[in-house]
């Protein structure tokens, strides 16, 4: 059952950040800042979640110490703000495709992290990633990653012929083909995965300060609510001019209001539940459902072309994915074998092997 939620819990992530790379592009051709736009999705989501939270976790929430606050300042601010100021320059630079495409290098990104600081954290409740390559998983788990790295490497820097899939009117133009700068590209792809840097060292670390804070309601409010002061100062020192300040009833409110409600305020506490209950890496390696369902939104309701390189790097995305759940999988088999034959055994077995399901 608590298997079935989580793969049901992931699904629903992978697919609400689709809709985010798409809303947040369209809000960003017609003319919105990017910092300003994360100031906004911060804010509405910090109105959206602050009651709730209040509500449901004012009497068991945990003391919240200085050092811990300071943590989850810097959390924060690496992890949401400057991961979300990066994304939106870069996104603004390049497509909606492309930067659902290059989400994938995360699950590339977190795993070589998390074996990195596997060493150092031993001592850590949280589940950190251990490879041992000579096994058929750890095998397992290296072919997967590599066919997630050459997926977005088609993608990102392979385009090939168009191949059109779907004929109908297309709801907004910026979503058709283009020719985009080299120099711009490139700039862009950087942007991105720099961004999906950050993005990787919140997800290992924010299952460290679950262990000190497992409020997770309360944690994600409060990360959103620092990351909403701190994309405020950020937005004033780039977007000076009143009128990028200006939101009316349309589609940057749609994608402020969706962004900042459904993916921030949503999704994060949604993120926080999976990597308490299956580990930061299982969570970064469902990210190449971003592209499936991105591309079949561009080219079913958005009436957008995609090309060979696009469709190939999806089925490599695809490949990578299941070759790595495939290898967890089977780690966690030979680690409840090993706990099996005496169940006093059981909690020890749990602590020393970070892939068991509690």
């Amino acid at each position: 059952m608590v298997e079935s939620k989580v793969i049901l819990c992931v699904v629903s992530i992978q697919t609400i950040y689709a809709g985010n790379f798409l809303l947040t592009k369209l809000a960003f051709d017609v003319g919105m800042n990017t910092f300003v736009f994360v100031f906004y999705r911060q804010a509405a989501a910090t109105l959206f979640l602050a009651p709730i939270a209040i509500f449901f976790e004012r009497k068991t929430a945990p003391r919240l110490s200085f050092s811990t606050f300071i943590k989850i300042f810097f959390l924060s601010l690496f992890g949401i703000t400057m991961s979300l100021d990066v994304v939106g320059v870069g996104l603004k630079s390049t497509t909606a495709s492309l930067g659902a495409a290059i989400s994938n290098s995360l699950p590339v990104i977190t795993f070589f992290l998390a074996v990195l600081l596997s060493v150092n954290m031993c001592a850590c409740k949280c589940r950190m990633e251990k490879v041992k390559i000579r096994t058929s998983p750890g095998m397992m788990k290296m072919i997967g990653v590599s066919l997630c790295m050459g997926g977005v490497a088609a993608i990102a820097f392979y385009r090939g012929p168009f191949i059109k899939l779907w004929h109908l009117h297309h709801i907004h133009t910026t979503f058709h083909s283009q020719i985009t700068p080299t120099n711009t590209w490139i700039k862009g792809v950087f942007l991105l995965l720099l961004s999906n840097t950050t993005w990787a060292s919140w997800l290992l670390f924010q299952g460290r300060v679950l262990n000190i804070y497992p409020s997770k309601l309360l944690l994600t409010t409060l990360q959103c609510f620092l990351s909403t002061i701190q994309s405020f100062v950020a937005a004033v020192a780039f977007a000076r001019d009143p009128a990028h300040w200006k939101i009316g009833w349309n589609i940057r409110l749609l994608s402020v209001a969706y962004c900042g409600i459904i993916v921030t305020g949503v999704t994060f506490y949604m993120q926080a539940w999976v990597i308490e209950k299956r580990g930061p890496v299982f969570l970064a390696m469902t990210t190449p459902l971003i592209t499936l369902i991105t591309l079949l939104i561009s080219v079913f309701v958005l009436g957008e072309t995609v090309t060979l390189g696009s469709v190939l790097g999806a089925v490599l995305l695809v490949g990578g994915l299941y070759f790595v759940l495939w290898g967890k999988t089977k780690e966690e088999q030979r680690a409840k074998m090993a706990c099996h034959p005496n169940l006093d055994q059981e909690k020890p077995c749990e602590e020393s092997s970070p892939e068991i399901i509690n």
